[in-house]
């Protein structure tokens, strides 16, 4: 594009001014064929050399033509730049996939974890529920159990109570009754004195008779006296 511009400015100029035909041929293939690290300096001596032939118009076109190709070299550089930056960010995606595959195996290996502990906490779960109901069925069956130990242990606390008061009555009696033996066996015990205190004076008395009548019969009858005398004694000793 800009050596088919330079073309047709070389041919105005040689309408405008035969003079200035003198441009070189060389410059003429140089700025008709640019490259991409010599291209502003033609264009630079193009426009210095025929700056004072030309006129408003084709200056305004070389001036825009030449913020083109600047605009051109500045987009080459920024498309070198941003080639630049997309490879690096291309690299950079790359290691970001792989950080991110990375990332995604661990995170599969972390949800099968925690779906092997969420599998473990719900069996513990089931087993936790069943003990608990095994606990509150056998706290259930101990209430029961206590309920009917308690009612039992009342019920032999209240005979107990009556036997403790049967005993206690029984117990009184008992005292009572030891005591009217006792009194008793006193009395007995005071009369029995008194009846061998009356025995023996008896016996002493019926002695002494004996023995009064045992010599009055042996002065009165000498024959007889042994024969009376061992009657007596037999009798004496029968009283006895």
């Amino acid at each position: 594009m800009a050596g088919s511009f330079f073309r047709k400015k070389d041919a105005a100029e040689r309408t405008l001014n035969p003079g200035a035909a003198a441009v070189p041929q060389a410059e003429e293939a140089t700025a008709g064929e640019p490259d991409s690290s010599g291209h502003n300096d033609s264009t630079d001596g193009l426009i210095s050399a025929g700056k004072t032939q030309l006129d408003k118009k084709s200056l305004d076109l070389i001036f825009a033509v030449e913020q083109m190709i600047q605009a051109r070299a500045h987009a080459e550089s920024s498309n070198y730049e941003l080639q630049d930056r997309l490879n690096h960010s291309n690299s950079h995606i790359e290691r970001l996939g792989k950080d991110l595959r990375y990332l995604n195996k661990v995170i599969e290996d972390r949800e099968k974890d925690i779906l092997e502990l969420e599998q473990r906490l719900a069996e513990k779960n089931l087993k936790m529920d069943q003990v608990l109901e095994d606990h509150r069925e056998l706290q259930d069956t101990m209430s029961a159990k206590a309920d009917e130990l308690k009612s039992t242990i009342d019920l032999e606390q209240q005979k107990y109570a009556k036997l403790m008061q049967k005993h206690h009555e029984a117990h009184v009696d008992k005292h009572k009754r030891i005591i009217e033996l006792e009194d008793r066996i006193s009395r007995l015990e005071t009369e029995n004195g008194h009846l061998r205190q009356k025995y023996e004076t008896v016996r002493q008395e019926k002695a002494y008779l004996s023995g009064m009548i045992s010599d009055f019969t042996s002065r009165m009858t000498v024959p007889f006296s042994a024969g009376s005398a061992a009657a007596e004694r037999n009798e004496e000793y029968g009283d006895t």
